[in-house]
């Protein structure tokens, strides 16, 4: 075994404990911020490693690697399974209802399987599936691909069923502890709406807090796939807890809301469009902001519109006051 194997999968190991550790100390928001982490890594190293251009596209999809291979080129599909689980406890530490889908002491028996991932190859404890690997473009990555939007794809959705497949849950974090004098926000997103909103594949939204260089100030949050489309609308009606007190927020930071989706015909994961709100938007009830188009613009210094027609994502905002 390499160092940098060996080094690898030490940093797995000790991410894996730490999470675990925190979730038995009942620190949950740490707990669930440590699987996201390692989730992230362990579905990025088998996407990094699934695109070798070694392999055809069968033995990709099929996660067939020789075992004679060094370790980055053998169990693909164990690893997205882990990351798997690692999302399926986060989301039961977030869910409000009392029985546990995925329970701690499931999460302990895959440690050996992480330790030992070279060599593993009994069957996987749990009846889960990896996250479909796909490639994520980098805001404006897809900028430089050679296509149109409104070619790709060819109306791919059209005539789908008005929901969406069941997928993992997204990496949403609970509502921050209360402080004196301190105000928290919850953003419901309802809806969005999109001129092509049925052909949109496995739509989520990425919402981050960015101050005006364009470095965020909180965790990045990624809603679940949408729960339906219909018409020009997509609907989440998912809530967003932001990760930092309204007071503690820098001068002329906003909230961004990008809407990916996939394309099959690509093979990645895509931001459709954006918006955002300033923090003098900030108020509760209902509020509908503007698309504009990609890439995303994180200092918002070249904002074009998405489209001249009435369609707008659609929020609603409560705020907490202690």
């Amino acid at each position: 075994m390499s160092e940098v194997t060996r080094s690898l999968l030490q940093r797995w190991g000790a991410s894996f404990r730490r999470g675990a550790d925190f979730d038995s100390w009942g620190q949950l928001v740490e707990a669930i911020d440590e699987y996201q982490i390692l989730a992230r890594h362990l579905q990025k190293e088998a996407q990094a490693q699934h695109n070798n251009s070694e392999f055809t596209e069968e033995q990709k999809d099929a996660f067939i690697y020789p075992p004679t291979h060094p370790y980055w080129l053998q169990p693909l599909k164990t690893i997205g399974k882990i990351a798997t689980c690692l999302e399926l406890r986060s989301a039961a530490l977030q869910s409000t209802q009392s029985q546990e889908e995925f329970k701690l002491e499931d999460l302990k028996k895959l440690e050996p399987i992480l330790k030992n991932i070279l060599t593993y190859n009994k069957e996987f404890p749990f009846d889960v599936q990896p996250v479909p690997v796909r490639r994520i473009l980098a805001p404006g990555e897809e900028e430089h691909l050679e296509f149109e939007e409104d070619e790709e794809e060819g109306g791919a959705g059209a005539g789908s069923p008005n929901s969406f497949p069941a997928r993992v849950p997204g990496t949403l974090l609970p509502r921050l502890p209360s402080e004196p004098g301190m105000t928290l926000l919850t953003i419901r997103i309802e809806k969005i709406g999109l001129k092509d909103a049925g052909q949109c594949i496995d739509p989520y939204i990425t919402v981050s807090v960015k101050d005006l260089n364009g470095i965020d100030l909180t965790p990045v949050q990624d809603t679940p796939v949408a729960s339906r489309k219909e018409d020009t609308y997509v609907h989440f009606n998912v809530d967003i807890e932001l990760q930092k007190h309204i007071e503690k927020l820098t001068k002329g930071a906003a909230i961004f809301f990008e809407f990916k989706h996939y394309k099959p015909k690509k093979r990645f994961t895509s931001t459709k469009c954006f918006a955002f709100m300033e923090m003098d938007e900030i108020k509760p009830g209902p509020i509908v902001i503007e698309l504009y188009k990609k890439p995303t613009d994180f200092k918002r210094k070249k904002l074009q519109l998405l489209t001249k027609k009435p369609l707008y994502l659609h929020l609603h905002q409560t705020l907490h006051k202690e």
